[in-house]
């Protein structure tokens, strides 16, 4: 069955001091192609969510986001007691040069400079992030079963068009036998407009309509049309992920149609031919967006 490549899948991870929510986007593309919007802390796990959507999700442009809600902060202040008092060891005797000693306050000086307050990331809790991965599951499968009922949509609605293609190449059928008599017909009269009725070569005549009707035989082209309808339904019917394939077999279907067209030669079976290229139109847009 059909998937589709648009969705959305949210999980909520509940901590102890700290609440993370996932969000998982998809639109169609040719490619799987995952951006990542993460906090820094769980930074060095990027290789493993890039792991468990492409092995799950395969294809689309993904936007994955966790988003924290922390009463504390993924960053640590530390003071630097080295370098405070190297900055103070530096600054005392210049004070007492100066006779600044009573009046300064070396601290809100020192604290400013370079280094005096050391801010560092938070090492990950592996336990804070197994949990953090099963939400990550969560929003994966919640974007699949999004992905899945849009799917339905895609599959019945593409079904019903391939079959209506079917249902027109029958309509075509009447009008074949119907389209060679006044082809016939309209030959004849032409020739009997510029050449004098007792001359015409009634033999050679009907050889040559023969030889040019063959070249309008479009039995070919509906027999070719009738197998790319059916193989089309098979491979919705037997594949996971048919999208790329069907796109294929849309293009095949795309060339007997136009074929069939251009060798009619009559105005029934040409409007039945633009009928079924506006349903092959609408099916080639849906399949931008299946899997």
């Amino acid at each position: 069955m059909i998937l589709s490549m648009t969705g959305y899948g949210k999980a909520v991870c509940e901590l102890q001091q700290k609440k993370i929510t996932i969000e998982v986007k998809s639109l169609n593309s040719k490619q799987l192609d995952l951006n990542l919007r993460i906090p820094n802390l769980y930074r060095e796990k990027e290789l493993e969510i890039r792991s468990d959507i492409s092995n799950t999700i395969f294809r689309g442009k993904v936007d994955i986001t966790l988003n924290i809600d922390s009463a504390i902060s993924d960053r640590q202040a530390q003071i630097n007691t080295p370098v405070i008092e190297s900055y103070y060891n530096q600054l005392q005797p210049l004070a007492e040069k100066f006779n600044q000693t009573d009046r300064t306050d070396f601290l809100r000086i020192i604290l400013p400079l370079p280094d005096a307050v050391k801010v560092e990331q938070a090492d990950l809790d592996e336990n804070e992030w197994k949990q953090i991965r099963e939400a990550l599951t969560k929003a994966i499968e919640a974007l699949i079963a999004f992905r899945t009922q849009e799917g339905r949509v895609l599959d019945a609605d593409i079904r019903k068009r391939i079959i209506l293609i079917g249902s027109l190449l029958t309509e075509v059928v009447p009008f074949e036998k119907e389209r060679i008599e006044k082809l016939k017909a309209r030959i004849r009269e032409n020739l009997e407009e510029l050449v004098d009725k007792s001359k015409i070569d009634e033999n050679r005549l009907e050889q040559e309509l023969i030889f040019y009707i063959e070249k309008l035989d479009v039995t070919e082209e509906k027999v070719r049309l009738a197998n790319h309808l059916k193989y089309f339904i098979e491979t919705m019917d037997n594949e996971d992920q048919p999208g790329k394939k069907l796109g294929f077999i849309a293009q095949e279907i795309g060339r007997e149609i136009n074929t069939l067209g251009s060798k009619a030669n009559d105005a029934n079976i040409q409007r039945i031919v633009i009928q079924m290229k506006d349903e092959l139109e609408k099916i080639k847009e849906q399949l931008l967006n299946a899997l």
